[in-house]
């Protein structure tokens, strides 16, 4: 088997960032080379687990004790607003936490393109809710990864993403909906001005994010997934060999052997929901 690199570009989160570790194991047992795309506080950690990790500046440099001061003092700083309703939460807690999202989105735009050139993957992988373009237009196959949450996939038959509601609370989705779209409105803008600079078509109201057109992985329990209005149709269910055998141009070593996929197919991308076998 040829020897391919993957490069694995989590969020600068520690959920994310262990999720993309367990994926680095598995395909590095299966011959493969990884290497991590790592906001620099987090580089030390794939370091740690033996992976080739490359800095890429997600806001302004600092040095770290002065970064770790900044979010500490970022968290605290929101804790009253943690006490309100999620709905209250947008216009402080949420549209800082999206203005952070954007802005990190820029700066690695400055540092991507020469961190890919120099380490030539075959693959990327992005566990994140912004597009990166320089991720997008490199030239090779790029996988998003959903480790969070399943309605960061929105639908209007759903919650909405960060709303914390009930599925049936309709009219809450709805002025969920509405207060979020309203606040998120200028960032929003700012963030379809940069894509335009990059060469990139803008996203609708409230996308900051889009599918793969080669791969999508939902690592998500599917007891707990909810009823779609519109379905992420179900392709197959089988054990990752036969699944990726049916999902071309992606080769059926890109998934971990001890991984049980369920294929889905939206109208514009292939989903699969990773659930992994103990």
């Amino acid at each position: 088997m040829e020897q391919k690199t993957f490069a694995l570009f989590p969020e600068a989160a520690y959920g994310p960032a262990l999720n993309s570790v367990g994926i680095a194991q598995a395909l590095t047992k299966m011959g493969h080379k990884v290497v991590f795309l790592s906001d620099p506080g987090f580089v030390e950690i794939y370091q740690g687990y033996g992976f080739e990790a490359h800095p890429v500046a997600l806001s302004e440099p600092m040095p770290p004790e002065q970064m770790a001061k900044f979010w500490e003092d970022f968290i605290n700083g929101h804790i009253p607003n943690f006490r309100k309703a999620p709905i209250d939460q947008i216009d402080n807690y949420v549209k800082e936490c999206w203005e952070a999202i954007v802005d990190s989105a820029k700066w690695a735009q400055k540092d991507l393109p020469a961190v890919l050139d120099r380490i030539k993957p075959d693959v990327i992988a992005v566990d994140n809710v912004i597009l990166f373009p320089a991720i997008k237009q490199y030239g090779v196959p790029w996988v998003r990864i959903i480790s969070c949450s399943e309605n960061e996939i929105e639908d209007p038959a759903i919650p909405p993403h960060l709303s914390g509601m009930s599925e049936n609370d309709t009219e809450g989705h709805a002025a969920f909906r509405a207060k979020f779209e309203d606040v998120i409105a200028p960032i929003h803008a700012d963030f379809n001005a940069f894509l335009a600079e990059c060469g990139e078509d803008a996203y609708k109201i409230g996308e900051f994010f889009e599918a793969s057109p080669y791969m999508n992985m939902m690592l998500y329990p599917q007891p707990l997934t909810y009823k779609r209005e519109t379905l992420l149709t179900r392709r197959g269910s089988s054990t990752s060999k036969a699944a990726c055998a049916k999902m071309p141009p992606m080769k059926c070593q890109h998934l971990p052997p001890t991984t049980t996929v369920r294929c889905f197919m939206s109208p514009s991308a292939r989903w699969v929901l990773a659930t992994p076998t103990f």
